[in-house]
């Protein structure tokens, strides 16, 4: 079948490309994705900094609705709306432990460019185009996707303000919830306030924090996180932002969390915490990258943690996260603007400048 995609033909840009798509085989499902959010690894692939073979189709937060399924597809059928996620194998010992985001083969099946058998499902005049990335190349009107990375939810959401739980909101909320299980009355500080930010900060109100310091460059931002709970905000100035959240909280925040991946920003982090304190990296750093710590934050007691897509189960978690949206518990589409497939270019632009937090690109109608 023929779809529309946006490829990446060189780094930076985006083209829009009619692109041919085989049918679903063995435990794939083709699912016709109403929307896609747009994530900071997206930008990083079509940068090459993440050096994912091109051309390419990228996006890895798709919403949908499954359309076929191969002949050993057993749990989802047509008509099921669906949260893509992140790919994992399902049958390793962390897959096996409830810890699918540390799967031994994780990097494999998230950057993989064909199928397990090495044919390629997406061609365009002709050629292969590499898909597969995170296990759904989403930015397209459809996408082959095994089943188990294809979480099914309910139909009575609007499936567009879904999109951004594939992967920031998870990421951000599951650091939150899962990882630090911050006690009601704690306090917290969260380091940058882009999709993953914000919706650590909603979960930490969520969890009933009770400071919630907010660290950002943009104002605007900022504004958005006074909506969603914070209680103290810091614009980075040219002043330490760990210095002045002691300031706020004389000896330092119980929780602190990472969520630029710039490396002088997660000593920040760890720098705000008092010293039993946990600081949590979400950001994504460049993978060489190097933290400038002082060794002697650490022999106070302080713990550093990292996490990958929240140490969610999406099968579970994705649909606890939806029932909070619903309920305006967690209101993340409320940092959500949307714009059509066509207009993906305009979307990065948005992104990078940092007026749009939440890019959601939504796919015309079938």
């Amino acid at each position: 079948m023929q779809i529309r995609a946006a490829v990446t033909r060189q780094a930076g840009q985006f083209s829009i490309e009619p692109v041919d798509l085989d049918e679903p085989q063995a435990d794939e499902v083709l699912v016709r994705l109403v929307a896609t959010g747009m994530c900071h690894t997206d930008l990083v692939a079509l940068d090459q900094h993440l050096p994912y073979p091109l051309p390419a189709i990228l996006g890895h937060e798709g919403v949908g609705i499954v359309e076929r399924t191969g002949p050993q597809a057993s749990v989802l059928r047509p008509g099921d709306h669906v949260v893509l996620s992140f790919a994992a194998c399902g049958h390793c010992g962390p897959c096996q432990s409830g810890r699918p985001a540390y799967c031994q083969t994780a990097r494999q099946l998230n950057l993989a460019v064909r199928r397990p058998d090495g044919r390629c499902a997406h061609h365009a005049a002709g050629q292969p185009v590499s898909a597969g990335f995170f296990g759904q190349s989403s930015f397209a009107s459809h996408a082959l996707v095994r089943e188990r990375d294809a979480v099914r939810v309910r139909k009575d959401v609007p499936l567009a303000a879904l999109a951004p739980l594939g992967c920031s909101v998870q990421t951000g909320a599951g650091g939150v919830l899962n990882v630090l299980k911050p006690a009601a009355g704690s306090s917290i500080a969260i380091f940058g306030l882009g999709a993953v930010g914000l919706s650590a900060l909603m979960a930490a109100r969520l969890a009933g924090c009770a400071r919630i310091i907010a660290i950002d460059l943009h104002a605007s931002r900022l504004d958005m996180a006074t909506e969603f709970g914070a209680t103290d905000l810091l614009k980075v100035d040219d002043t330490s932002s760990a210095a002045r959240v002691q300031t706020l909280i004389p000896g330092g925040v119980d929780f602190a969390v990472e969520a630029t991946g710039i490396p002088a920003v997660m000593a920040e982090a760890v720098a705000a915490t008092h010293r039993t304190g946990i600081s949590l990296m979400l950001g994504l750093p460049p993978p060489t990258a190097k933290i400038p710590l002082d060794a002697g934050l650490l022999l106070g007691g302080r713990t550093i943690r990292a996490s990958i897509e929240g140490d969610s189960v999406p099968a579970l978690f994705i649909p606890q996260l939806v029932d909070l949206q619903r309920t305006g518990q967690l209101p993340f589409d409320r940092m959500c603007r949307t714009y059509p497939l066509d207009a993906i270019n305009e979307a990065v632009r948005d992104c990078r400048e940092g007026g749009t937090v939440k890019p959601i690109i939504t796919m015309d109608p079938a």
